[in-house]
């Protein structure tokens, strides 16, 4: 449902080109140069402008930014609170 916004998102915060092709399957940390530490700082803070929301220390983990499909995941649930 928000995977179209959450790739655009993606590609703004990582500078990534149109010729990057993500999708669900897309995996993201280790698979994704652009996507380090300071690149997941700035994409969390990306997405709680961009869907309303507030995302703590410790909801974030590996499994989060496993892959596109999981981050659209965390976020459809975390609107859903």
């Amino acid at each position: 449902m928000y995977l179209e916004q959450i790739i655009t998102l993606l590609k703004d915060v990582l500078s990534l080109g149109d010729e990057v092709v993500l999708n669900a399957d897309t995996p993201l940390l280790g698979a994704l140069p652009e996507l380090d530490s300071m690149a997941v700082v700035n994409l969390i803070g990306a997405l709680e402008d961009q869907f309303g929301i507030a995302i703590d220390d410790d909801e974030i983990g590996a499994a989060t930014f496993e892959s596109v499909g999981s981050l659209a995941a965390f976020v459809e649930k975390k609107l859903a609170q």
